[in-house]
């Protein structure tokens, strides 16, 4: 496996985002959707305790720590969870799994993480070797750069903490604990507690969490307009028929259909405008995607078959649910706008800066997201700008950091 590949791989196993959560979560999922984005706004509001960590746009995603059955240092991808774990103790197990960058970037791990003296298992993403770290000016500023995805991380020259990153071999952000006796039965948790970790001047570590999430506090503004989409989301919600989202709780492949149809807006960069109508392209779309299905079967049973599932899932757009779906289209939109509001805050609180590299050279950029922890409750959701990042994430014009030179636009 490639690195690209891997990539690819690596994307599909992210959390739910939190207006999906309309889609999958049924009454209760919604309802935590609306409090999860109030708990955050109080979070930012200095009236309520709870951890904001960071999605740095890393890759590949790396597991580390102590294999439990014989007490030996591991590094492994997602394999580790199989049902025969896959790690890599040494450089053999790397080589038989994995080729090119993503195969030197794990034998890197494996030989400079034990300085750190990890205990336990943990999972981060790999942001930088030393073939990563470049000098670049950008918008007539220099920076140390690396980039290890979509997002161009840039630390302004001359300073600290350029310097611990110019001096790294390796650089990690970690995120996940987990605990138990067996790969198997691991439990995840938010979080790495770096403190305990020894010192290295030869890996650039640290966990994701924000820091001092005081010096950017919400203006009376931002809280109004934040309270308004909200309250727009409540009243909505109250609107929605229960039975509707007990039913695509119930069908997922329903709700995924929906979410995939509403992804090829956002990978266009398009807002949902009209939803009467999106609902009735919807549906148009669902018809197409069978027909072309059924097309592709060669016999009267694999046809018919085909049919049978189509007819299955037209019955769900009835009168009633078609209403529901339109308010429920609109109760994720002022989802994502208290969203959007939260996000432009905690990205005011990030001292790493983030670029996209374009055709055009390079554009300011947020992060990649964020996942919101409420202290009392333990719960985690996914906060991403859809229409920034995923769009950058799918785009042609932006320049991944695993692409190579050769396209004639490629900047410098």
């Amino acid at each position: 496996m490639n690195f690209a590949e891997f990539i690819a791989e690596q994307k599909n196993t992210h959390m739910t985002h939190i207006e999906d959560k309309v889609l999958y979560g049924g009454v209760d999922g919604t309802r935590q959707a609306i409090l999860a984005l109030r708990s955050l706004r109080d979070m930012l509001g200095g009236v309520k305790d709870g951890n904001v960590s960071v999605k740095w746009d890393g890759a590949p995603a790396i597991f580390c720590g102590t294999d439990p059955r014989d007490g030996k240092f591991f590094v492994a991808k997602k394999g580790i969870f199989n049902a025969t774990p896959k790690v890599y103790k040494n450089n053999a197990d790397i080589d038989a799994d994995t080729d090119g960058d993503l195969n030197l970037k794990l034998k890197n791990a494996l030989k400079y993480l034990p300085d750190l003296g990890i205990k336990g298992v943990i999972q981060g993403d790999f942001l930088f070797d030393t073939s990563d770290i470049k000098t670049k000016k950008i918008k007539g500023k220099a920076y140390v750069t690396f980039h290890p995805n979509t997002i161009v991380y840039a630390v302004p020259s001359g300073t600290a903490a350029a310097k611990k990153v110019k001096a790294a071999k390796i650089g990690i952000v970690w995120h996940t604990t987990y605990t138990g006796n067996s790969f198997e039965t691991m439990k995840a948790s938010y979080g790495v507690d770096t403190s305990k970790f020894r010192n290295s001047k030869n890996v650039w570590s640290q966990d994701a969490m924000l820091r001092d999430m005081t010096r950017f506090t919400m203006t009376k503004k931002d809280t109004e307009e934040v309270n308004a989409h909200l309250s727009n989301a409540g009243r909505i919600f109250n609107k929605i028929s229960g039975s509707t989202l007990r039913t695509l709780e119930a069908n997922q492949d329903i709700a995924q259909l929906i979410e995939t149809f509403n992804n090829t807006f956002v990978r266009k960069g398009q807002v949902i405008g009209n939803t009467k109508a999106h609902v009735a392209k919807l549906i148009l779309h669902i018809k197409q995607k069978f027909q072309k299905e059924i097309d592709k079967r060669k016999t009267e049973k694999g046809k018919s078959a085909q049919q049978k599932k189509l007819d299955e899932i037209l019955k769900f757009f009835s009168p009633q649910n078609k209403i529901s779906l339109q308010m429920m289209f609109d109760l994720q939109k002022s989802i994502v706008l208290a969203k959007l509001k939260l996000i432009n805050i905690l990205n005011k609180l990030n001292s790493t800066e983030t670029f996209l590299k374009t055709r055009n050279g390079y554009q300011t950029t947020g992060q990649e997201g964020y996942v919101a922890i409420d202290k009392l409750g333990g719960d985690a959701v996914k906060i991403v700008d859809r229409m920034e990042f995923s769009y950058a994430n799918f785009s042609p014009d932006i320049l991944k950091g695993w692409d190579k030179p050769g396209r004639n636009w490629w900047p410098n």
